[in-house]
């Protein structure tokens, strides 16, 4: 694992196994960013166990970045631990009375404050991969865990070209109308999308409801909908991994 810091964000990267390929391009390339409160690693290990699951996957780079805000040193979440890192930051106990009052379609219309910054800096990122790999975006994968899942779908339906694909694990619908808007401009656009039924922090409606807007706007979304909380389960590795092989092979 390489650590390097691209277009100002700090990023881990696993890069390909395969021997004899030009380095700086590899074939396809993943991003995929960390939850609220995880550190930047929390997701690294994600490309050993994707690649354990299709070993065509060795010839894929996986990109890490980490979250602009350290909680614990922001003096805002002074309880947070050490290495607890947000795209942005989260009013926690308002969100929550919001889903747990049933306003939780008036939380998913909400835009947080932090999303537009933490937006451009994944778009410089995307771009700066873009250049050092040489690589389109359509060999480009961008998605996500919870407030990662999030960052990664609001990012991927403003670029310019659309991404291969898009994976959302554990996201939700935030920006309702502002995705509507633009999510039309990603028409054909597959996308991997799971979460858990008993998902505590974000209700298994709401990603429902993210899907819905997707499929209505044209993208391709194959859905998992797993008996469990707030996590990532084998099972949806599995299916993601799927896809990235099949990326692999057009």
């Amino acid at each position: 694992m390489i650590v390097q810091e691209i277009a100002g964000t700090r990023c881990r990267i696993v890069e390909e196994k395969t021997t004899g390929n030009d380095r700086h391009q590899p074939p396809l390339l993943v991003v995929l960013c960390h939850g609220f409160g995880a550190p930047g690693d929390d997701l690294v290990p994600l490309a050993s166990e994707l690649r354990r699951h299709d070993a065509s996957l060795d010839a894929v780079r996986f990109v890490f970045p980490e979250a602009p805000i350290d909680l614990a040193e922001s003096g805002v979440m002074p309880g947070m631990w050490g290495g607890s890192r947000a795209w942005w930051m989260i009013e926690v106990g308002r969100v929550m009375t919001l889903l747990q009052s049933g306003r939780a379609e008036e939380a998913c219309a909400e835009i947080p404050d932090g999303l537009p910054s933490a937006r451009r800096k994944m778009m410089a990122l995307v771009n700066a991969l873009q250049i050092s790999t040489k690589l389109p975006m359509s060999r480009i994968v961008l998605g996500g865990f919870s407030q990662g899942a999030m960052l990664a779908t609001d990012t991927t339906l403003r670029l310019e070209e659309a991404p291969a694909a898009l994976a959302i694990f554990s996201g939700t619908l935030i920006a309702s109308e502002e995705w509507r808007r633009f999510a039309p401009n990603r028409k054909g656009l597959r996308v991997y999308q799971a979460h858990g039924r008993q998902d505590p922090l974000l209700p298994f409606v709401a990603a429902e409801w993210a899907r819905d807007l997707l499929v209505e706007c044209g993208l391709n979304v194959d859905f998992l909908g797993f008996e469990g909380e707030h996590t990532i389960v084998p099972e949806q590795l599995r299916g993601f991994a799927c896809l990235l092989a099949d990326l692999l092979d057009k």
